[in-house]
């Protein structure tokens, strides 16, 4: 699939918000609820405006996956960076009509590409053990699991618990 990935301004506001309304019900079946005043356009509004304030401070990366007519097929963000340690926190969901198409598991291969640039080493990321397809996108791109909750929560009536990765940009030498 021809799709690259362009980082978040305040012109995606609106397209952002039709895609996050639009993929809400699937969104929710394998990652837990935003909440309803997510969805209500003000909230929304102030909820971007206040990513872009974080993303010029450095504290987080926020792409949007687009195809080649710039439609929005998902999104895949590097948050709570740490400078001082290199380490960022992996986010990425992309849209029920483009799951199951490599989107995603391309997505992230490009953003990695971005982060060999950066002075991130350390990438970690969480999953739910529902969803196995994010957990073969993570390992696809090199994410070991790290661990797994103990405890489980209930989501949509079923059991489930975190599953963590962690990929990394240095090579062990043992």
């Amino acid at each position: 699939m021809n799709l690259f990935i362009e980082r978040l301004t305040g012109l995606d506001a609106e397209d952002l918000y039709k895609f996050e309304l639009e993929n809400r019900n699937f969104f929710e079946e394998t990652v837990p609820t935003r909440g309803d005043d997510y969805y209500k356009p003000e909230v929304f509004k102030i909820r971007h405006e206040t990513l872009l304030e974080e993303q010029a401070e450095g504290i987080s990366s926020f792409y949007l996956i687009k195809d080649v007519n710039s439609s929005i097929l998902g999104r895949i963000n590097l948050v709570d960076i740490d400078v001082t340690h290199k380490i960022a926190h992996l986010g990425y969901r992309v849209g029920h009509l483009h799951t199951g198409k490599g989107v995603a598991k391309k997505a992230l291969e490009l953003l990695l590409e971005i982060v060999g640039q950066q002075d991130v080493k350390q990438v970690k990321a969480m999953t739910t053990t529902n969803n196995i397809a994010s957990q073969k996108v993570l390992e696809k791109n090199g994410f070991k699991q790290t661990a797994c909750d103990v405890e489980e929560f209930d989501m949509n009536g079923q059991k489930i618990k975190f599953i963590y990765y962690r990929w990394s940009s240095q090579v062990s030498n043992c």
